[in-house]
C-alpha cells in the first residue's frame, strides 16, 4: 500500500465534502502548513490580538498554582504545539516532570520547536508526535508507562470546533488519559462585538494572509488550482451562538478542480474557515460530563479570557 496516497485521498474526499455542502467549508487544521504556523505566530503578537498574551500573563500571575498540579514524574502532553510559547512558562517552572510530548500537524514546524526546547532544557525528555490531536493518536510508550499525565490545550483551541465536536473532544481526551489525569485548558470569554471582530480582522492584513494561505497549502497538497486572487478574507462574529465565524469570500465566479470533480463557486459565496466560539465558565460546563470534575479557574481582571484546570473522574 502507498500510505502517502492513501493519506492524499483521504484529505482529498475530506476538502470535496466540504466544497460540496450548501455552506462550504475547509477544516482549520489545514491553516498549519509552515507558512500558515508561522502566520499564526505573527497573528499572536498583534495589538489586536489579545488571546495570546492575555493566556500567558494568566499563567505567568498564577504560576505558582497552576504547578502545583504537577506531581513528580507527570507527563506533560500538548495539543498542538505549534511554537510552544506558553509551554515554556510551564517548563521553566516545574520540577521533575517525566516528559513532555508535543503533538502537531505541521511537521516542519514541530522539528523546529523541539530543536528550541531541547536547547533551552536539555535535561527534559520530549517525545515529538506529529499527528491530527482530533484523530487516534499513537502515542509513544512513555505515555502508556505514566501514572500521571497532564493534557495542555491552551489558545483557547477548544472553540474551534462546534459545541458537539467539543463535547466529543473532550470525552475522547478523557477516555485516552485515564482516571485521575488532568487537562489545562484555555477559553476565550463572551465579550463585545467590537473587540471580537477587530482581534480577527487586523488592520495590518495578517489574519487575511492567513485565512487566505489555507487556500495555498491545499493547493501543495492536492495539486488543486484555487486562484488566491479571486478570494478575500472577513470575521464576522455570530451573537446568537456566541461564535467568531471566519469565511473567504469569492470576488467574482471562479472553479476549482479537485481530482476529476470541477467545483464552481460564484460571486459573493463564502467557505467557512474556522469557528471560534467564545463562552462564559458556565456555558463551558455545559460541554464537560461525568468524566470530568472543574478544579481550578484563573481570568484575568477583564475575564477577556480564563485557564481552567480540569480533572477526569
Amino acid at each position: 500500500m502507498n500510505i502517502v496516497n492513501e493519506i492524499d485521498k483521504a484529505i482529498q474526499s475530506e476538502i470535496l465534502n466540504g466544497l460540496l455542502k450548501e455552506q462550504k467549508v475547509i477544516p482549520s487544521k489545514y491553516f498549519y502548513d509552515e507558512k500558515g504556523s508561522l502566520l499564526f505566530d505573527k497573528i499572536c503578537k498583534l495589538d489586536e490580538y489579545y488571546p495570546t498574551r492575555t493566556e500567558m500573563i494568566i499563567m505567568k500571575n498564577n504560576i505558582k498554582d497552576i504547578i502545583s498540579l504537577f506531581d513528580k514524574n507527570t507527563l506533560l502532553v500538548e495539543l498542538g504545539s505549534g511554537s510552544s510559547l506558553k509551554t515554556r512558562i510551564l517548563l521553566s517552572n516545574i520540577k521533575n516532570l517525566k516528559g513532555y510530548i508535543p503533538i502537531d500537524i505541521s511537521e516542519d514546524h514541530l522539528v523546529k520547536s523541539v530543536e528550541n526546547i531541547t536547547e533551552r532544557y536539555p535535561n527534559l525528555n520530549v517525545y515529538p508526535v506529529v499527528g491530527d490531536y482530533t484523530k487516534e493518536i499513537e502515542f509513544p510508550d512513555v505515555f502508556k508507562s505514566s501514572k500521571k499525565k497532564i493534557a495542555f490545550f491552551p489558545g483557547s483551541t477548544i472553540g474551534n470546533f462546534t459545541k458537539q465536536q467539543a463535547k466529543y473532544f473532550l470525552r475522547i481526551i478523557a477516555d485516552a488519559f485515564g482516571k485521575d489525569s488532568g487537562l489545562l485548558i484555555g477559553i476565550d470569554r463572551i465579550k463585545s462585538k467590537s473587540v471580537l471582530e477587530a482581534a480577527y480582522n487586523d488592520s495590518k492584513g495578517v489574519t487575511a494572509a492567513f485565512n487566505l494561505n489555507i487556500l495555498d497549502h491545499i493547493n501543495y497538497i492536492l495539486q488543486t488550482d484555487f486562484e488566491i486572487n479571486n478570494f478575500y478574507h472577513k470575521a464576522v462574529y455570530n451573537e446568537v451562538e456566541n461564535r467568531i465565524e471566519m469565511y473567504l469570500f469569492t470576488k467574482k465566479d471562479c472553479y476549482v478542480n479537485i481530482g476529476e470533480h470541477k467545483i464552481k463557486l460564484t460571486e459573493g459565496e463564502k467557505i467557512l474557515t474556522e469557528y471560534s466560539h467564545k463562552y462564559s465558565i458556565d456555558s463551558f460546563k455545559e460541554l464537560l460530563d461525568d468524566r470530568y470534575q472543574l478544579v481550578n479557574v484563573w481570568s484575568d481582571e477583564n475575564a477577556y479570557f480564563s485557564v481552567l484546570y480540569l480533572r477526569t473522574k
